[in-house]
């Protein structure tokens, strides 16, 4: 009984949402032009992740960093690369995190690693984006900007951090998200080790491969990377990658290849 009137009333409030504070028009517009993968989306599916990005606009916190100022632009940019990822999950897979930290570049951030002699290794590392267990999502202004640009190499820095994020929503980052059931699981793993063990001895062969080499670094970043070039070039990756694109569809119950390829004709 608690649950119904729960979501009848979350829904009365999206509903209120969507009828007083929708993305506008014009902003709408831009935003597909500059990204060309959202607007190669059928028409039900753009109007769908409208409607989703305003609902996540109204839920998060955008924050800007180093003097940056938070656009409307600038949020609906994000809020819509974000969304597309969850499109059929729901907003309910970001529930764990509220803010949002935007840098106008990249930052360099000091990390600290102990290894099994116990030394402690410091050192700089160079980030375009990083997503951390219960929040912030951190996101260079630039990167995201000149998503439309990078896609023709299969880069989008927002949906990577958000599937980390969605990969982290059952408390550990192993490149599995959260499945329905231990099978699931089972089958997830076997899919993926076998994909990320065959795409880690081609990164170590020398040879050119079309996701990031630094999807080598882990099974986590395999996910993360191999989830950029789902969405921003599906095409591709069906052809290169089909065990590995068929996952990842089943998983975000999306088939962004067959839509695009159907658009583009």
């Amino acid at each position: 009984m608690l649950n119904r009137w729960w979501s009848t009333l979350r829904k009365l409030r999206d509903e209120r949402t969507l009828r007083r504070r929708p993305i506008p028009d014009p902003l709408w517009r831009l935003t597909l032009a500059r990204y060309p993968f959202l607007d190669a989306r059928e028409e039900a599916d753009r109007a769908a992740l409208r409607d989703l990005a305003t609902l996540f606009l109204a839920q998060k916190e955008f924050t800007g960093a180093q003097g940056m100022e938070i656009t409307d632009e600038i949020a609906v940019a994000v809020a819509a690369q974000a969304c597309l990822p969850v499109l059929r999950l729901g907003l309910e897979a970001y529930s764990g995190f509220v803010g949002i930290v935007i840098h106008p570049d990249e930052v360099v951030a000091r990390r600290e690693v102990m290894d099994e002699d116990g030394i402690v290794h410091r050192y700089d590392e160079t980030l375009s984006g990083e997503a951390m267990e219960g929040g912030p999502v951190m996101l260079s202004w630039r990167d995201v900007e000149s998503a439309g640009e990078s896609a023709e190499w299969g880069y989008n820095v927002v949906i990577h951090e958000f599937a980390h994020v969605l990969d982290m929503a059952d408390g550990i980052a192993d490149g599995v998200p959260p499945l329905p059931d231990r099978a699931a699981r089972e089958a997830w793993r076997r899919v993926l080790g076998e994909e990320f063990h065959g795409f880690c001895d081609r990164v170590d062969a020398g040879e050119e491969t079309l996701l990031d080499p630094y999807g080598a670094e882990s099974v986590d970043e395999f996910f993360a990377v191999a989830s950029e070039v789902f969405f921003v070039a599906p095409g591709e990756l069906q052809l290169e990658h089909p065990q590995l694109y068929a996952l990842l569809a089943g998983y975000y119950r999306q088939d962004p290849a067959r839509m695009t390829a159907r658009r583009t004709r």
